[in-house]
């Protein structure tokens, strides 16, 4: 058997739950690429999403939208959008019965809030929303404050565009209605929560065929990694199927193989179990920072592993992790204002001024950034640096304090013996005994009021 290409889904498959590429995968693309073997991907996201990642990861082409819009870095190959008025009739439905749904286009996602899944990133939505007022952001979930302020689009001005996707939030409950109502289309999903609404004569196996008609490849040359239903087909259909290891149960049913998990190096390890590469872990480090051992260790039982050579973030996932880590400094900003929502929301502002100063000082020293990682780095131990600095100035010895909240985090792992994330953000979920079992902030607080008894007591003296 010879396999000329490879295909990747996206969430939990060429992503890790932290929306990562894990080393492993990137080195197998590597690898595969040199020995001749075209790579691509195959999802459910659009071409906005799709088109940097073929960059950063160097693949050939990519199946977006579940094969309604195929495309190389160079070139579209294939564009398909819906009929307008098969459009119209999904949108009056979706406002008759008070259904979130959101339109695919060339350029992003555009409608509901609730369903851009990754196409904005956190800081995205503080954007724009935190300078119109956020007394909600502390107390309501990220789906309330979505609705506050990213109501339903107004889709007459959408359906200027093409488009190539509909995608509609719907519990499975919702499946059969949804295929009575709409036969010309089929129904898809990636997830329990939405369903993709694409033709019935358009799927991601298709798409793959379309592209080995341009590339010189067959199906029975082809092998194809998912994990959820929309993978299906196309884990059918070509010479092999590959079911991660966190896949849904009907996936791994039905595929040739299944391998380790998207956190556990199941991609690597396919690759390497069927002789297209070869794959071999490093021993891990230790650092003699131990508070960074501690950190390592959340990242290990949540991911499965971690990073062992040193590398840059592209931009896809440093973006993520700022997102995480402006979701703290709002936190930060609220509880300096004590729940005086006119002052947070000050606060907020003067935070997109500082960010917009920031910008302006990248832009001014006009310079392009020669060695990433390097540059990565300085800045994350210059933050880290500086938080130390706000506990110096805040009073606070951190040493008992990070302790706890390590072992809150280490808490995360449900009764199934695994941690779950959030569809949306990807973040760590808590299970229902965390806050009565694991919740840190009794134990920061005992720790605090007993530093300011030790500090008094130094004062009297």
């Amino acid at each position: 058997m010879t396999i000329k290409a490879v295909f990747f889904d996206l969430d939990g498959t060429l992503f890790t739950t932290t929306r990562g590429v894990a080393a492993s995968t990137r080195k197998a693309i590597e690898d595969l690429r040199h020995s001749g073997v075209l790579v691509g991907i195959a999802t459910g996201r659009g071409p906005a999403f799709s088109l940097p990642l073929l960059e950063d990861l160097n693949l050939d082409f990519a199946v977006t939208f579940n094969g309604q819009y195929i495309l190389t870095p160079k070139e579209i190959v294939l564009e398909n959008p819906l009929e307008e008025p098969l459009l119209r009739k999904i949108v009056e439905f979706a406002l008759a019965h008070h259904r979130e749904i959101s339109l695919g286009t060339a350029q992003g996602v555009n409608g509901s809030g609730l369903l851009k899944f990754g196409e904005t990133r956190l800081a995205g939505l503080l954007s724009g929303i935190l300078p119109k007022g956020t007394s909600g952001v502390a107390k309501k979930s990220m789906k309330h404050v979505v609705r506050r302020f990213i109501p339903q689009a107004d889709f007459s001005k959408i359906l200027n565009v093409p488009v190539y996707q509909v995608m509609m939030i719907a519990p499975r409950s919702d499946t059969e209605e949804l295929e009575h109502e709409f036969p010309e289309l089929v129904v898809t999903r990636s997830n329990p929560y939405s369903v993709d609404l694409i033709p019935k004569n358009i799927s991601k196996l298709q798409g793959i065929q379309t592209l080995g008609e341009k590339f010189g490849f067959n199906l029975n040359e082809v092998m194809c990694f998912g994990d959820s239903e929309n993978d299906l087909k196309m884990l059918q259909g070509v010479a092999v199927g590959v079911a991660m290891g966190n896949a849904q149960a009907i996936v791994k049913e039905k595929s040739d193989y299944v391998t380790e998990s998207n956190n556990a190096d199941g991609i690597a390890k396919a690759l390497d179990y069927y002789g297209l590469i070869e794959f071999s872990t490093t021993e891990d480090f230790v650092s003699k920072d131990q508070n960074f051992n501690k950190v390592k260790d959340f990242h290990k039982l949540m991911d499965g592993k971690v990073q062992q050579l040193p590398r840059a973030f592209p931009p896809m996932e440093a973006s993520f992790r700022a997102g995480f880590k402006v979701e703290e400094i709002v936190e930060f900003l609220y509880a300096s204002s004590a729940g005086d929502e006119l002052k947070f929301e000050q606060l907020v502002r003067e935070m997109h001024q500082n960010i917009d100063k920031a910008v302006d000082k990248i832009h001014t020293k006009n310079r392009s950034s020669k060695d990433a990682l390097t540059e990565e780095v300085d800045a994350m131990i210059d933050l880290l640096y500086l938080t130390y600095g706000s506990l110096v100035l805040a009073g606070v010895d951190p040493y008992e304090i990070f302790n706890a909240v390590h072992e809150a985090n280490m808490g995360k792992i449900f009764p199934d013996g695994a941690p779950h994330f959030d569809v949306e953000t990807h973040k760590v979920l808590k299970p229902a005994d965390w806050e009565e079992n694991f919740a840190p902030e009794r134990k920061i607080r005992k720790e605090l009021d007993r530093q300011t008894r030790v500090a008094e007591r130094k004062c009297k003296q």
